[in-house]
């Protein structure tokens, strides 16, 4: 993965990437704020909360050049075993970290585990119904029949949006937002991947379905109640209770009570 995003498809997809994470973080505001894999993409450039990890699942991954540049502070874990306690964190960030973990619903269980309350995920993924999505498909086909294709190195396997969508539902985390891009072919010249720029508005314009990556933002939210003590009673009893009037033709009596 670190190769391939050091080519010009791996950069175009950076920009695209990075240009979502600045616009959606910016108004997010709290405490603790986690970023899970990808230490390429500085996801929290834009946030100004106080406290900001990086964690990867490796430690070859932080010792890439500029990787705990700034205010990130990095960990080592597993992504499905966080060591944050329940309701600590306001907004998890997951740049292709399901795609490139072996148990994809396991981190998303973890991740609604440490959010509080109102607490927003970010997830970047590709689209398996693209142009890139078939590319990567053919790749694997290559890949059995012993033909070198590098063009996604991680093994990891594209997760739908609308996969990804029931998987959130399920956890409560209800979608808020959500962005897809990346029109062009995965050229592997700079100067190819510039001269097809206009297939991204294109793209955007007639088939915003069919971009190579999606960016979407969910809300954990939690149902609330209503406790009632046993003094409760139901309505329909209080309306049913006698109520002295007055009477102009007599004595006062109960309302409720019939004449003869």
């Amino acid at each position: 993965m670190h190769e391939w995003l050091a080519t010009p498809a791996g950069q175009y997809l950076l920009g695209w990437e990075q240009a979502q994470m600045n616009m959606a973080v910016a108004d997010v505001f709290g405490f603790h704020a986690l970023q899970l894999g990808l230490p390429e993409l500085d996801a929290l450039q834009a946030n100004r909360m106080p406290h900001r990890w990086l964690a990867s699942q490796t430690v070859t991954d932080l010792l890439l050049p500029g990787v705990v540049a700034g205010q990130r502070a990095a960990l080592v874990t597993d992504f499905a075993a966080l060591p944050f306690p329940a309701n600590s964190l306001d907004l998890v960030l997951l740049p292709h970290a399901l795609e490139l973990n072996p148990h994809p619903h396991g981190v998303l269980r973890e991740v609604e585990r440490v959010l509080v309350p109102e607490g927003r995920v970010i997830i970047c993924g590709f689209n398996p119904v693209s142009l890139w999505g078939f590319r990567h498909r053919r790749a694997r086909w290559y890949r059995q029949l012993g033909i070198d294709c590098q063009f996604f190195p991680p093994p990891g396997a594209f997760i739908g949006y609308l996969r990804l969508r029931s998987w959130l539902g399920q956890l409560n985390l209800e979608i808020e937002e959500r962005h897809f891009g990346i029109y062009r072919p995965a050229w592997s010249s700079q100067a190819g991947l510039q001269r097809l720029g206009w297939l991204d508005g294109l793209g955007t314009r007639c088939w915003p379905l069919l971009g190579a990556a999606y960016f979407l933002v969910a809300v954990k939210r939690v149902r609330g109640m209503t406790l009632l003590n046993p003094a409760w009673k139901p309505a329909r009893w209080l309306a049913r209770a006698p109520v002295s009037i007055a009477n102009s033709a007599g004595p006062t009596r109960a309302a409720g009570q019939n004449d003869i």
